[in-house]
């Protein structure tokens, strides 16, 4: 019996041996993949490709604007809707677009493992070259039917009309301007006055480019086409920058109605905030007091020069309610925090609508990349889920959010239109 133990152990041992050193090696090579895969150099791979995905991004985003634009001018070409090869390849190509900025948010955080951020940009990659050639092939065959069947006086004639119906619905930018600076300081207009000159400097372009596009289409042996794209092209941005007047004339407007509530709001939270403080803790209270103190002096501040700068003030007093919120902490109430989400709401959605203004103004006008896009699109949908939320404290969430990711698309877009210099 003793010798069958030993035999036994003689055969066991060598066995465990065996399967702990394999085991020991399995989980040596395990941890050393692991690492490299989050090494610097996988990392760099990772953002490498990251660019690349976004860089394609961008190509199909400004794709699909020329798409929308091109649908719209067929319909004049075509007497009546667009052609299905042409929708069919722009609602393609928002979809794709809009769920590949989805993505690349995803794959943009500084947590994200190398590993995913190859397979978030992969799929990117592959989905936006896929809807880029469907559109390449649409446009193809909506552009060989034109050259057919479409005379190039023709297109010129739609082009005219489509400048003309734009200069009749932006009415009179320099009469918008002078209304808002009679009464706002200038930081208020700037932007919409700039949109303004541009705006009537790209109408002014796109009928210089038509009136020689006319000219060629007279003579056989020159072709129209060059001057009418880039007419269009000045038309698309004049349209953006009537826009962009409009929006910030409009809320300037509202902001400077809405200042004397916004006030008497954020006063009316800082008293119910005193109250709870004397229910704290000394401590606590001491604390929140200094806080408290803190915000209504600035809020003074912001009162005395409201009347000349209202979407500033708006703006800012939503931040001093953001900075309130995060003074009281868990002192609040469920039905406090609920009551004072719905007094901040009006407040910080229309702070947020006019970060999304400012960044739109910025990206319109930059050679922006996927970042600052996917920042912009992302404080777009976080304004409509503010706005569509049934509970006033999610909403002002994802106001506040909106906000946030309003603010780094314009830095972004900014960043990227400022020159600099290498080396």
């Amino acid at each position: 019996m003793p010798e069958l133990a030993a035999d036994i152990l003689g055969w066991l041992v060598p066995v465990v041996i065996g399967v702990g050193v394999a085991v020991l090696i399995i989980a040596v090579l395990v941890w050393a993949l692991r690492r490299a895969r989050r090494s610097p150099r996988a990392r760099a791979e990772a953002e490498r490709l990251r660019a690349k995905a976004g860089a394609t991004l961008v190509r199909l985003d400004d794709e699909v604007d020329e798409l929308d634009l091109e649908v719209g001018l067929s319909g004049a070409l075509y007497g009546g809707g667009a052609p299905a090869s042409l929708r069919r390849a722009r609602l393609t190509g928002q979809h794709v677009r809009d769920a590949a900025f989805e993505d690349y948010r995803a794959i943009s955080g500084a947590d994200v493992l190398p590993d995913e951020i190859r397979r978030g940009a992969t799929r990117i990659e592959r989905t936006t070259g896929e809807a880029l050639a469907r559109i390449a092939a649409a446009r193809a065959e909506h552009g060989a039917w034109v050259r057919a069947n479409v005379s190039a006086a023709s297109q010129v004639e739609a082009a005219r009309e489509r400048r003309a119906q734009l200069r009749a619905s932006m009415g009179d930018p320099a009469a918008l301007v002078a209304e808002l600076s009679a009464r706002f300081a200038e930081e208020e207009w700037r932007d919409a006055s700039r949109a303004a000159h541009a705006a009537l400097a790209e109408i002014a372009e796109a009928e210089q480019l038509l009136a020689a596009a006319a000219s060629h289409a007279a003579d056989p042996s020159l072709s129209a086409l060059p001057e009418l794209a880039a007419a269009e092209r000045a038309l698309r941005q004049a349209e953006t920058d009537a826009r962009i007047l409009e929006e910030t004339h409009r809320l300037i407007l509202q902001a400077a109605q809405a200042v004397p509530d916004e006030v008497a709001a954020a006063r009316s939270a800082l008293r119910q905030a005193a109250i709870t403080r004397d229910h704290l803790e000394p401590p606590d209270s001491e604390r929140l007091g200094g806080e408290l103190r803190a915000i209504e002096i600035e809020l003074t501040n912001i009162e005395t020069d409201a009347a000349r700068r209202p979407t500033r003030a708006v703006d800012a007093i939503a931040r001093l309610r953001s900075r309130l919120d995060l003074a009281l902490g868990d002192a609040n109430t469920a039905q406090q925090r609920l009551r004072g989400a719905r007094t901040a709401l009006p407040g910080t959605l229309a702070a947020a609508r006019g970060a999304i203004a400012h960044a739109e103004a910025s990206v319109a006008h930059a050679r922006s990349g996927a970042d600052a896009r996917s920042r912009l699109v992302s404080a777009q949908r976080e304004l409509a889920n503010a706005r569509q939320a049934d509970d006033p404290v999610a909403a002002l969430d994802a106001a506040r959010r909106a906000m946030r990711d309003a603010e780094d698309a314009k830095a972004l877009a900014d960043y990227a239109s400022r020159p600099h210099i290498s080396g």
